[in-house]
């Protein structure tokens, strides 16, 4: 059965080059077409290598199971090999048998992962207060702890619920404004470290790219919906840089896979207003990194969190706040990613939060200090400046 990530990494690829006619005097060939509950399978060859055994055992080849099949018709046609005996083609028609459902395709088995939570509320709210999910740090790629397809499916479960949590917080506040932070890290990347990661790094750099971006794409068909008004902001992470050389970057801070991500989500919203006009998308302005975003009277600050050392969050703020050119100096809330684990902290009304990661571990981490990770997102509602609730969802 193909997988949650196969499925997200598919891309329209060209059509498939015909094969070349068979030719009988050389080819032992077995085919299998497969349309709903009927299925044909052509083997080619002796006769004791044609019969419907053989076809049986290709169907079970293939991944189907013979037990759920019958045969419903026989076409066999014959000709002189090359070496003088005689060979046979035999097509065996199959119709699946009563009370014997078809396998679910896996595309059914994704829009029931991204739908499950949309029929909730339906209707775009109106309301005072704002609905944050923060998250970051999924570095799509990584072989690391439950590797792509644990961090994937996390990423998703972990939205679907905050959207049932927002369901909840909307009985306590009137929520009219939906504000998503992806706050960097998205993809592993072959840049860190100086390349260092390149062999425990699965996905090629765009496989990793095209999860990020339909993640963020399930994110908005997810909260688009529940909402007035809903915002998406997206920061650069260390591992998303677009292009270093000798371990130094060479480009415009700015210049991120983590940001054009979300770039290529609005790009594809704003092909459909009536759906999705009501939806804002924000990444940092030219050679900068951090993005800015009012919701509902507070001023809310993105970074990814390599700008600082560990614990010193409120340094950097102070000192991005005494130049009044910079936005940082109205900031009330602060989401930051990079640390990989959940931390919480104020100084008088203003309030930094730090998700943890999605990824379930960092192997170095483990091994140099014992400890795994606690991997989900955050969530937290906001108004004029206070942030009443603020609660981690998990997976």
């Amino acid at each position: 059965m193909t997988s949650l990530k196969d499925e997200l990494l598919a891309k329209p690829v060209g059509p498939a080059v015909p094969a070349r006619r068979a030719d009988p005097d050389k080819d032992f060939t077995r085919r299998l077409e497969v349309n709903g509950d009927s299925a044909s399978v052509t083997v080619r060859g002796l006769p004791a290598e044609a019969d419907e055994s053989a076809a049986m055992a290709y169907l079970r080849e293939r991944g189907e199971d013979p037990e759920l099949w019958e045969v419903a018709g026989f076409r066999s046609g014959e000709w002189t090999m090359a070496n003088g005996e005689t060979g046979v083609s035999n097509r065996y028609t199959f119709r699946r048998k009563d009370g014997a459902a078809a396998e679910r395709p896996p595309i059914d088995e994704l829009l029931a992962t991204i739908r499950q939570w949309q029929d909730i509320v339906i209707d775009q709210t109106a309301g005072s207060h704002t609905f944050i999910v923060a998250l970051g740090d999924m570095q799509f790629g990584k072989i690391d702890g439950d590797g792509v397809e644990g961090t994937l499916r996390r990423t998703i479960d972990c939205i679907n619920r905050a959207a049932g949590v927002l369901t909840f917080y909307k009985e306590r506040f009137d929520i009219g404004h939906v504000h998503v932070a992806w706050l960097g890290d998205h993809i592993e990347g072959f840049v860190s470290q100086g390349g260092a990661n390149t062999w425990r790094t699965q996905l090629t750099l765009n496989e990793q790219i095209r999860l990020t971006r339909r993640v963020m794409l399930h994110a908005l068909l997810t909260f688009a919906p529940l909402a007035e008004r809903v915002t998406m902001a997206a920061v650069p992470g260390n591992h998303g840089e677009a292009v270093r050389l000798m371990g130094k970057g060479v480009t415009r801070y700015d210049d991120s896979h983590d940001t054009e991500s979300l770039i290529a989500v609005k790009d594809a919203a704003e092909l459909n207003p009536d759906r999705f006009g009501h939806v804002e998308f924000y990444v940092p302005d030219t050679d900068e990194l951090i993005v800015v975003v009012e919701c509902s009277g507070t001023v809310v600050g993105h970074a990814h969190g390599h700008q600082w050392r560990p614990g010193k969050h409120f340094e950097w703020w102070k000192g991005q706040a005494f130049n009044q050119a910079s936005p940082m100096h109205l900031v009330d809330l602060l989401l930051a990613g990079h640390l990989h684990h959940e931390f919480i902290d104020t100084d008088g009304w203003r309030t930094f939060l730090q998700p943890p990661a999605m990824e379930s571990e960092s192997t170095w981490w483990r091994h140099s200090k014992g400890t795994t990770g606690a991997p989900g997102l955050v969530v937290a509602v906001t108004k004029d400046g206070r942030v009443p609730v603020k609660e981690v969802v998990t997976a």
